[in-house]
């Protein structure tokens, strides 16, 4: 009996703990299927992973990587849509200079020492007129897919330096893009003309920006311009500051800072829950 117990006990406790931490989580490979695939674009091949429930048509999702780029720990938040009924695109955003994956594992990165070799890859993909071509490919990829339901808008959601190109593809491909959510995103209000929250009139999706908290003292004025930009866009977007959580506090396999560990597994499991009820609500 109390082996028995005990067995319960651990089991309930595995449970939650992997409910939790699904995105890191081992995943049944029968309920999902997980596949690389190469996408033409106007500058290229863009390697990619496409990952999606095993059998039916589903609404498809697009998610940008942060600047380390497509690896397992992006796979795995595509598993986790896809286990919630997505058809998910990661892509390498860096394809155009590199192959993926560029890191293995973020967590293991000297940030500091790898700035010289970063700047180049996020430049590969920031500059202007980029996004601009790929969003439009993945879509019409997307849609050629049997996995997708065409009838359904699709979603998109980017981390850190994807937060910005999440803004571009919803501007880009406007009547596709039903949602986008960008998690301390980064870049997304600037002096410049090119700025991507002045992209809001072109935006139908309906979007949601959570923002770290150390993101928000250095930029305390973005949160607001970018609300009043898709207000008056007529298109309100949800902005929200995460008062604990630091940049980058998403992503499981981001390196520590200064102060210890960045990824905030409850306040990423509250940004993940704001992300699939957008997605619910508005992928229709």
């Amino acid at each position: 009996m109390e082996n028995d117990e005990l067995t319960r006990r651990d089991f309930v406790a595995l449970t939650v703990a992997g409910l939790a931490a699904a995105a890191g989580a081992d995943l049944n490979a029968q309920q999902v299927t997980e596949k690389n695939v190469e996408i033409k674009t106007p500058d290229g091949s863009c390697d990619a992973a496409f990952i999606t429930p095993a059998s039916g048509a589903h609404p498809g999702v697009i998610i940008w990587p942060d600047a380390f780029g497509l690896r397992p720990s992006m796979r795995n938040m595509a598993k986790r849509l896809a286990m919630a009924g997505y058809s998910v695109l990661v892509p390498n955003p860096f394809y155009r200079v590199a192959k993926s994956p560029v890191y293995e594992d973020a967590s293991k990165v000297d940030f500091a020492k790898e700035r010289g070799k970063l700047g180049p890859l996020m430049g590969s993909i920031t500059a202007d007129g980029t996004v601009e071509k790929d969003a439009p490919a993945f879509v019409a990829w997307l849609d050629m897919q049997k996995e997708i339901d065409k009838n359904k808008k699709i979603g998109t959601q980017g981390y850190c330096m994807g937060g910005a190109l999440v803004v571009r593809t919803a501007a880009a491909v406007p009547n596709r893009i039903g949602a986008g959510g960008s998690f301390h995103g980064g870049g997304l209000v600037t002096a410049n003309p090119n700025s991507p929250h002045l992209l809001a009139p072109k935006i139908k999706a309906h979007m949601y920006f959570g923002i770290a908290t150390n993101d928000d003292m250095q930029q305390p004025d973005a949160k607001t311009k970018l609300k009043e930009a898709f207000e008056a866009a007529k298109n309100p977007a949800e902005v929200e500051v995460y008062s604990m959580a630091q940049h980058g506090w998403c992503v499981p396999d981001m390196p520590a800072g200064a102060n210890g560990p960045i990824y905030k597994m409850d306040d990423a499991e509250k940004a993940w829950a704001k992300l699939t009820a957008l997605y619910k609500s508005s992928l229709t």
